[in-house]
């Protein structure tokens, strides 16, 4: 197995600059997931490592090896697509060993490494069946097997999970994260799904508009994200913003009521714009209270998500005990814990410290 490097990666469509000067190290054996909204790169990034997007400036090395410019089946690298890509006349066993057919493989070779494969996924008993017999993510897992008998240096997931329901959705997570604990392989996912990116994840890559917002382990940029980016993309539900203004020692928010959010953070000149985060789960709603009005409320068991507009028009999501029944169209107060606040520059959005 070997890590990933990208040394100032660009890449162009034209006249048009999509990737951005990406540096970054993915250390053999890591689990990297590339996370962001639509269209801010990752799966362009991905291609440009599997050889399947032309690099326009800088280096990918593989291991030791430079492969910017090396066909993607010498990098050594198995990719894992959105779409199963199998083909339906073949069975599951012909399916996973097709591509070492193909190379010549000779039949007992194939056989071993396919039923290593099937035994890793818990295929085994689905060897002679064809793909319209699986379900969703019983075809996913035989394309992720077809990627294991091939022994890559490296794997590559692009949004792979994206076409199951839910309940396979959690399924699939799970064998993927076991798969990786297994065969201790350098693993590089693709989503756009934040949940799946904090579960997965060794490492994450926080991608916008083409550029690395910040890298790190997962409850590291949901602890101490970088900035107002970071901060609302990483946790579900995503982080609450309040405009509010610098203020000696603190910061006054009128979205919380005209509260002075303390802070030992550097902040700007007073009077200067300054935005203020807080997570759902360090507010509490004040059933006495009457500033908030309540617009919806989620219950999903154990906790709710209470959806409130505050006077000023903001809207913010708190999270509430199941306990603590909250009705729709009701005024509620808020609390929160200033020790658990964000501070952002309003302009940069770059984290004040």
């Amino acid at each position: 197995m070997s890590g990933v490097t990208l040394q100032d990666a660009v890449k162009r469509f034209g006249e048009t600059q999509v990737i951005h000067g990406v540096d970054l190290e993915i250390l053999n054996g890591e689990f990297c997931v590339f996370v962001g909204p639509s269209g801010c790169g990752k799966s362009t990034l991905l291609r440009m490592i599997a050889g399947l997007e032309e690099t326009t400036e800088g280096t990918i090395r593989i291991g030791q090896r430079d492969v910017t410019t090396v066909d993607p089946a010498e990098r050594g690298v198995a990719m894992v697509f959105q779409t199963y890509a199998l083909y339906p006349h073949m069975t599951v066993e012909e399916n996973m060993g097709f591509g070492l057919k193909m190379n010549g493989v000779p039949k007992a070779e194939i056989k071993k490494k396919v039923d290593g494969a099937s035994q890793i996924l818990r295929l085994g008993e689905y060897l002679k069946r064809k793909p319209k017999a699986l379900s969703g993510g019983q075809r996913q897992r035989v394309a992720i097997g077809r990627a294991i008998v091939r022994g890559p240096e490296v794997f590559l997931f692009d949004e792979p999970l994206s076409n199951l329901d839910a309940e396979l959705r959690v399924e699939m997570r799970v064998e993927i994260a076991r798969l990786h604990n297994e065969i201790g392989a350098t693993m590089i996912y693709v989503t756009h799904d934040q949940v799946e990116a904090m579960t997965l994840a060794d490492k994450i890559v926080v991608l916008r508009a083409g550029k690395i917002e910040q890298v790190g382990a997962p409850l590291q940029l949901y602890k101490d994200p970088a900035n107002k980016f970071v901060a609302g993309f990483i946790g579900s539900p995503a982080m609450n913003f309040f405009a509010g203004a610098a203020q000696p020692g603190g910061v006054l928010v009128p979205g919380l009521g005209d509260a002075t959010v303390p802070t030992a953070a550097a902040l700007p000149a007073v009077g200067t714009q300054v935005t203020v985060g807080l997570r759902p789960n360090h507010m509490t709603i004040d059933p006495d209270g009457t500033t908030h009005a309540v617009e919806l409320t989620e219950s999903l068991g154990g906790v709710s998500y209470v959806y409130l507009n505050a006077p000023n028009g903001d809207r913010l999501i708190v999270e509430a005990r199941e306990d603590q029944p909250v009705p729709h169209g009701a005024r509620v107060g808020l609390s929160f814990d200033p020790g658990h606040a964000y501070f952002f520059d309003a302009q940069s959005e770059a984290r004040l410290r």
